[in-house]
This record gives structure tokens, C-alpha cells and sequence, in this order.
């Protein structure tokens, strides 16, 4: 059995709420999962939830409920946002899961025997809301700690501890000899500044169990849990634990011959959790015996007109809210069309708006339904004998979008998809085939010109089925072919047969005069 491609996206903190970065982060992890499929890969495609630590103990409490209920309940609205957004996901891991459980206590375990933790004495600062520890560098020059991480108080307890010290010239050599590991570069470049002036210091990977007992319990010491990160991160190969995956269960002392997927082929993170999974994870997978993940695909954050995603102040944007209005798969479009993967980006519902109108209504719901409503009433929908006019223009851009999505680059590859949808509107301008359909001796070029725009909106169907699936598969549809598209490797110019008989247009892209949200 061959490895498939693996990917995931970080997986979800059941305290907060979904937002836009969220969503953001899984239509692209999905987008590329698609993509994959469409160049002929098997591909397996991991989100999920990240349910334990302070935190949710203390929100579950304030609820009157249990943990496990608080997280239970929780987890329905975060599956719900999957559903919506048409994430086409192999499985969804809970943190929660004795499946997850299990692993996290096999690598405690196996870490801890090779003398991989210590046991050691804190005294000093920690932030509830991080869930992490302190030092005088968190300071800022005022003396007081950054806003951001909360409120801050004074612990004096023991913990575990894993050695970092020790992989860091290692961890430099390791990204430094592999420019693909980190992308974009420049988020590589961040890490390696880090790495290089700084000294790591040890990592906590427990908590005292009575400050804290919403987590996986510590297998050696059982007045401990999981710190939260060293519970998280291991997700991403807990469920090809799950799977049988036989590097990851070889690694764990087992034998299995279930789906091949370790290493992960892409993590698709946010730059703000860079940290955790560039330095943190590579250490713990070569303690572990584990190869390191090809690549971490990190994206920037929204902002929205150019401010804050915020709750507090009300500049939000509610990505279900946006997808009941104006459809699934206009929400998907503007996010990977606005924003390249890297930057961060700035929603505004005006540009939201424009780019509906513009390009996907007018540009391409308009080219689909004057080419098909023209061959209906010019042919009676019989497709005509074929015509290679704009043979050449499809095949570079086909050969372009398939370049692009091998690198991951959404936006550079929808920006080569409208080159076709450009070309064909101003096809059927130069042409004018209702002044062709009024003259007789025109009608052999008529059915040459028809054949060129129905094709190019079967390519075009084809080409956007990763971005866009629905309107793909109603761009199929109205050609009368019977299945969704299948891969890129039917995009090649003369795949509609002379003969067929396409099905009816309708509109693809309704006008809307309302605001997104």
C-alpha cells in the first residue's frame, strides 16, 4: 500500500469560538486536500480539536457542567463548521478520545525511560490564559507583562521536563539543510533567528494535578497531567496510530499494516502557534525515532477594514453568517482569491462584494451561462463537431494550475484559471455569435465558436472543482455530463464529444445587492 499524502490543520482550542481564521485555515488545508486528489493522490485529510487544560476546566465549571460535557457540547458546533464549509476530511480527532489518550501515554512512557524528562523545582510566573510559563524576558520595559497573556500570578510547584537543550544545533542544521520544511522562507528565517539567538530552555510537559485535572494523566507519576502542547501536537500521528500506520506504531514498539501515512506531507498552522510546531515538534519526533513532517505551511491572520478581528469591540466576521447568505462557495473563493498563503490579509465586505459581482458572477457565472444558453438556442444543446481555437490558451493554463497547486499556491493558481475565464468572455466578444446565428453561410464558424466555449467551461468546471466544488458540479451538470469532475488529467482539450446534448443554464452566481455580512 502506498503512503497517501497526508495533511492536517492545527487542531482547535473547544474554548474559543470558530472564526474567520478558522475557517480561513481549513478551506485552504481543503482546498489543497482537493487539489491532491484532482492530480491523482490518495490523500488523508485530519482537523479536529484540541479539548483539554485549564482553560476548559475552568469554563466547565462556570457552566455547571463537567468537562467532558462542556467539550462534548462543543465539539457538535466545531463539527457543524466542518460540515458547512464542505471539508472533505478522512477523520476528526478529539483529544478527548482514548484512542489520542492512549498514544500520548505510550510516548510518556517510552520519552521518559530513555531519560528524555527530569523532575525539577519552578518557582515564577504563569499566564492562565497561554497556559504557559513565564520569565523577566516576557517582561515588558514597564516591568508589567503584555496584555495578551492575561492575568498572570506567582506558582511555586514541581514539574516534568523535556531536554531541548540538547537538539537545538541539531534543529538548526536540520532547517537550515531543508528550505521546504518551513513555508513561506521568510517564516523559516524567523525560526532559524530564533533558534539561533536564543537558548531553548527546557520544555514543561506536565501540570500538578491538584492545580489541574482536566488532562491526560501522567503514566510514571500519577500526581501529574499532560501540559496541553505535549497533548496536542501528538495528534498528528496518535490517529495514523489509530489507523495501523507502521512507521508510527513501529516507532511506539508495535507492529501494523494499516494506511500508510507518517510522515505528514503538509501541516497548514497559523504563524501565531510557529513556535510549538517548528521547534517543540521536530524535537519531540526525533526523540521519539520519528521523521519529521515535509512541510509546515503557516498563514497569516484577518483583519477586517484594516483593524483587529475582534469580539469585544464587534469587528468580526461570521464565516457561517457569510456562507448562509451568499453561498458555501463564495465564501471559499474570496479567501483563497484575496489572500496568498503567507500574508496577513484584511476582509472588507465591500471587497467582498466586488469580487462576487465581478468575477464570480460576471465573470465566470456569465461566460457559463451565455455559452450554454447559446448552444441551446443556436444547436437545440447538440454539442458540434470540435474546434481547437482556444486549444492553446486552455492547455498553458491547465499546465499552469497543475504547477501551482504541486506548490501549494491557491491564489497563484486561481489567478491562472481566470486567464481562461478572461479569454473566453472576450471570445465570445470578438466573435459575436448572435450576429454568426442571424447568417446562414456563418454557421459552420457559429458551431467552431460554440464548440471553443462549451469546452472551455467544461476545463474551467474541471479546474475549479478544488476551489469551488459545488459550482463545478453544476457547471457539469448543465453540460449534461454525469458525474463531478474527476481529476485534472480530464482537463485536456476535446473531452466533449460532438453529439452529447448539454442540460439547461441557470444562473450560477445570483446578483445580490447585500452586504456579505
Amino acid at each position: 500500500m502506498s503512503k497517501c499524502f497526508y495533511i492536517t490543520t492545527a487542531i482547535y482550542y473547544v474554548n474559543g469560538e470558530a472564526h474567520l481564521g478558522h475557517a480561513y485555515e481549513m478551506v485552504i488545508a481543503d482546498v489543497i486536500a482537493r487539489s491532491r486528489r484532482s492530480l491523482g493522490t490518495e490523500v488523508f485529510f485530519l482537523t479536529g480539536l484540541d479539548e483539554h487544560g485549564q482553560k476548559v476546566q475552568q469554563a466547565a465549571q462556570f457552566k455547571g457542567l463537567s468537562p467532558q460535557q462542556y467539550c462534548d457540547e462543543l465539539s457538535l458546533i466545531w463539527r457543524t463548521m466542518a460540515q458547512k464549509l464542505e471539508l472533505t476530511i478522512d477523520d476528526f480527532v478529539r483529544t478527548t478520545e482514548p484512542r489520542h489518550k492512549e498514544v500520548v501515554q505510550a510516548i510518556l512512557s517510552k520519552l521518559n525511560n530513555e531519560g528524555h524528562f527530569y523532575k525539577a523545582a519552578y518557582k515564577g510566573y504563569y499566564s492562565t490564559r497561554e497556559e504557559t510559563f513565564l520569565t523577566e524576558k516576557d517582561r515588558l520595559p514597564d516591568g508589567n507583562f503584555p496584555a495578551s497573556y492575561g492575568e498572570v500570578t506567582e506558582l511555586q510547584e514541581e514539574n516534568y521536563y523535556f531536554k531541548l537543550k540538547d537538539h537545538q544545533q541539531w534543529l538548526i542544521d536540520y532547517i537550515e539543510s531543508t528550505p521546504s520544511f518551513i513555508q513561506p522562507e521568510y517564516r523559516r528565517n524567523e525560526v532559524l533567528g530564533f533558534l539561533k539567538n536564543n537558548t531553548l530552555e527546557d520544555l514543561c510537559i506536565t501540570r500538578p494535578i491538584n492545580r489541574l485535572n482536566w488532562g491526560i494523566p501522567v503514566p510514571f507519576d500519577t500526581n501529574f497531567v499532560t501540559y496541553v502542547w505535549f497533548d496536542a501536537l501528538v495528534n498528528y500521528i496518535s490517529i495514523p496510530a489509530a489507523h495501523g500506520d507502521p512507521v508510527v506504531l513501529s516507532a511506539l514498539g508495535r507492529t501494523g499494516q494499516g494506511l500508510p501515512l507518517w510522515p505528514a506531507d503538509t501541516h497548514v498552522i497559523g504563524k501565531d502557534i510557529l513556535k510549538f510546531h517548528s521547534v517543540y515538534w521536530p524535537i519531540m519526533l526525533k526523540a521519539m525515532g520519528l521523521p519529521l513532517p515535509r512541510q509546515l505551511l503557516v498563514h497569516g491572520w484577518w483583519q477586517k477594514d484594516g483593524q483587529k478581528l475582534s469580539k469585544t469591540t464587534g469587528n468580526v466576521v461570521d464565516p457561517l453568517a457569510v456562507v448562509n447568505e451568499w453561498g458555501i462557495d463564495a465564501f471559499r473563493f474570496y479567501v483563497v482569491r484575496e489572500l496568498a498563503i503567507g500574508p496577513d490579509g484584511n476582509w472588507t465586505d465591500g471587497g467582498f462584494q466586488a469580487r462576487y459581482q465581478a468575477e464570480l458572477a460576471n465573470g465566470l457565472g456569465n461566460l457559463v451561462n451565455r455559452s450554454l444558453s447559446m448552444l441551446k438556442r443556436y444547436r437545440n444543446g447538440i454539442v458540434p463537431e470540435r474546434s481547437d481555437e482556444l486549444a492553446p490558451e486552455a492547455g498553458k493554463v491547465i499546465a499552469e494550475t497543475r504547477a501551482h497547486l504541486e506548490q501549494n499556491g491557491l491564489q497563484a493558481a486561481l489567478l491562472s484559471i481566470w486567464e481562461l475565464v478572461n479569454r473566453a468572455n472576450q471570445y465570445v466578444d470578438q466573435t459575436a455569435p448572435f450576429r454568426l446565428a442571424k447568417d446562414p453561410a456563418q454557421s459552420k464558424r457559429l458551431d467552431e465558436v460554440l464548440y471553443n466555449l462549451a469546452e472551455s467551461c467544461r476545463i474551467l468546471a474541471i479546474l475549479l472543482a478544488p476551489f469551488i466544488p459545488g459550482t463545478s458540479e453544476r457547471i457539469y451538470n448543465q453540460l449534461g455530463l454525469s458525474s463531478a469532475p474527476e481529476g485534472i488529467s480530464t482537463a485536456a482539450w476535446g473531452g466533449l464529444a460532438a453529439g452529447h446534448t448539454i442540460g439547461e443554464p441557470a444562473a450560477l452566481f445570483p446578483r445580490k445587492d447585500k452586504p456579505p455580512v
